[in-house]
């Protein structure tokens, strides 16, 4: 799917200007971390405030409000390790735009974590992005939705890098994104073995592991969901 910049609607702009000292407060915060806000971060700016009262798209306790915070970065990026350190100050869920320069003229990526809310902390996923863009690049309506929650997965499921199933939950296509990154290292580690192994017995025993692993990560990554062709 072709990468986008949303157009934030106007009755959602927050445009507050966050001190980075903030999130210190909330967080206890690696000194390496804090060195990364320091060397990465220019500025951030809450910009949008998605919640039924400014786009009227009722929230829930999945999806309360969805935040856009915008994060200039001072040199090529702004590291996981901040954005993580900025997720676990909000609760609720954050869109990042993070812009550079680029030349004379600034880029933008898109970038998020899907972030689960329950009882405790919430639960983060990995970060998943767009690449980088023209900031001037033509920016897409929101998706049509329903609720906050529809449009929380519907600006997320393009960023991930497996497509979603017919009816899979955003929280199912996450979790099997680990899988298959998991499947992937394993996959990398037989083939280095199998190119260093001298045994023709051992070469043979390595090479049926290595198809089995390839076949379920196949699976992993195919956007038919086996349990609906299992009619038993």
């Amino acid at each position: 799917m072709t990468a986008l910049l949303y157009r934030w609607p106007q009755a959602a702009k927050f445009e507050r200007t966050v001190p980075k000292a903030k999130f210190y407060e909330h967080a206890t915060l690696a000194a390496t971390v804090k060195d990364k806000f320091v060397s990465d971060v220019r500025g951030i700016t809450w910009a949008y405030k998605l919640a039924e009262s400014t786009i009227n798209l009722p929230g829930s306790a999945e999806v309360p409000e969805i935040q856009v915070f915008e994060i200039e970065s001072k040199a090529d990026d702004v590291s996981e390790g901040v954005l993580a350190a900025i997720d676990k100050a909000v609760r609720t869920p954050i869109i990042f735009e993070i812009s550079r320069r680029d030349g004379g003229d600034y880029a933008i990526r898109m970038v998020a974590a899907h972030k689960q809310l329950g009882t405790g902390a919430p639960k983060m996923g990995p970060y998943f992005s767009t690449p980088w863009m023209p900031a001037s690049s033509e920016r897409a309506a929101l998706p049509t939705s329903i609720d906050l929650l529809s449009l929380y997965t519907a600006l997320l499921q393009p960023l991930t890098p497996v497509a979603s199933r017919p009816s899979e939950k955003l929280s199912d296509v996450v979790g099997r994104l680990m899988a298959v990154r998991a499947l992937e290292r394993e996959v990398a580690a037989l083939q280095r073995k199998l190119r260093n192994e001298p045994q023709l017995n051992r070469k043979v025993e390595l090479r049926r592991t290595l198809r089995a692993k390839q076949a379920d990560l196949a699976e992993l990554t195919s956007t038919n969901n086996p349990a609906a062709g299992n009619t038993n």
